[in-house]
């Protein structure tokens, strides 16, 4: 498979934010998004707010560091944020139940590096690293499967 990507810059928070609120809704069970980047490059934020635009009902969206996974009612159905970044590797993964997950849910995966070969082929990953200003975030998005051709369409300049 060919990899196709996008690469966009966020100007603020407010923009990572606007552009986590329109992929929300076109997400759908099965759909796993891996967020990637440093520690403050904005995975958590976008994450939040991507969970937040699809929200039942207006909720506390704590960061899963030490839950490890948390797990929200949506328009769509059931989203896992979850993340990684306190386990050993793949087989802790299992244990949380994530593999069934990527089968059953939206999945947003932090630290998606301990997945390892458990990462599902048919993942968009966004790719977070420092922008050209202080708040800015460059974004790379990387994906395989046409699935992500059509939901991106327009989403992204």
């Amino acid at each position: 498979m060919t990899d196709r990507q996008i690469t966009t810059t966020l100007t603020s928070p407010e923009d990572t934010c606007a552009l986590a609120a329109r992929l929300g809704p076109l997400l759908r069970a099965g759909d796993v998004i891996l967020l990637t980047g440093g520690i403050g490059a904005g995975k958590t934020h976008f994450a939040r707010c991507l969970i937040r635009s699809v929200l039942l009902e207006d909720e506390d969206i704590p960061s899963p560091t030490f839950t490890l996974v948390q797990v929200y009612d949506t328009r769509q159905g059931e989203l896992w944020h979850s993340d990684l970044y306190r386990l050993s590797g793949p087989d802790d993964c299992v244990e949380l139940g994530l593999t069934d997950a990527f089968e059953t849910a939206i999945c947003l995966v932090e630290w998606p590096d301990k997945l390892q070969d458990l990462t599902p082929e048919t993942a968009l990953w966004l790719g977070f690293d420092a922008g050209p200003q202080d708040d800015a975030r460059n974004l790379t998005l990387t994906w395989h499967t046409p699935r992500w051709d059509t939901v991106l369409k327009g989403l992204v300049a």
